[in-house]
């Protein structure tokens, strides 16, 4: 019987940060220690740095990731995806492959436990500036506008823009009660049961209660090392958080 299912987020392949060989294979080693009698796979967003798909081109960093992806599925593990903030310009790669995307937030029944799921950004509001750039990056003649584009001036352009973007707001920490995602979760929480919440994006190890018992976890990025990510066996009902 299939229990196990696994969550993990802000991968950021292909960012020309640290050492992107050393994390993409940091990662797939990772998929690879995934039982094959797993029940899923979640990937909560930001998994690729830079990701724009055009009808006939996908980004080629990351091609053994993908491999990973497809021997977990002909092994049977369902995987979802949520779109990030940085890989949100998927559009139909991913899901002929298989893979299950999703949109945030998604609450879902996992073996008697309810889960709250997505990559976290924009929940619970956002600054203006950041909710125009939404706009724009969701914005489908622009999108064209910019498939226009050759795919090696695109993907310098998108992945230069990452960097900088990095560079220009350094390390992040998560400041708790003050934070528009844990005021998020916690009207979730009062609306209905959870007893999880599950999110990226902040590039920041959480793991705290909430005043309604539910747990919020905010999963560390890959950037700086070790194989964050959180596995939930439904066979007990726990969940087990592993973070650098």
């Amino acid at each position: 019987m299939r229990t196990l299912s696994y969550f993990v987020s802000d991968v950021h392949l292909g960012l020309a940060s640290a050492d992107p060989k050393e994390r993409e294979q940091r990662f797939t080693g990772f998929l690879k220690s995934i039982p094959r009698d797993a029940e899923a796979l979640y990937l909560l967003g930001d998994i690729w740095d830079f990701w724009y798909e055009y009808r006939d081109v996908v980004p080629r960093e990351g091609i053994r990731v993908v491999a990973e992806f497809i021997a977990l599925m002909d092994a049977g593990v369902k995987v979802y995806f949520f779109p990030g903030n940085h890989d949100i310009w998927c559009y139909s790669f991913f899901e002929s492959l298989g893979m299950q995307r999703c949109r945030q937030p998604m609450v879902l029944e996992l073996g008697g436990r309810v889960f709250c799921l997505g990559h976290g950004d924009g929940l619970g509001g956002a600054r203006p500036g950041y909710r125009l750039l939404n706009v724009i990056f969701k914005c489908r003649p622009l999108q064209k506008l910019f498939s226009t584009l050759h795919p090696w001036i695109a993907f310098r352009l998108g992945a230069g823009w990452s960097k900088n973007n990095r560079k220009s707001h350094g390390a992040y920490h998560f400041r708790g009660e003050d934070e528009v995602l844990y005021r998020f979760a916690l009207q979730q929480s009062e609306r209905q049961h959870i007893d999880f919440c599950i999110f990226g994006h902040y590039h920041d190890a959480v793991d705290m209660p909430l005043p309604t018992g539910t747990r919020l976890i905010v999963l560390k990025d890959w950037i700086s090392g070790g194989l964050p990510h959180a596995v939930f066996d439904s066979a007990n009902g726990s969940l087990e958080v592993f973070q650098p």
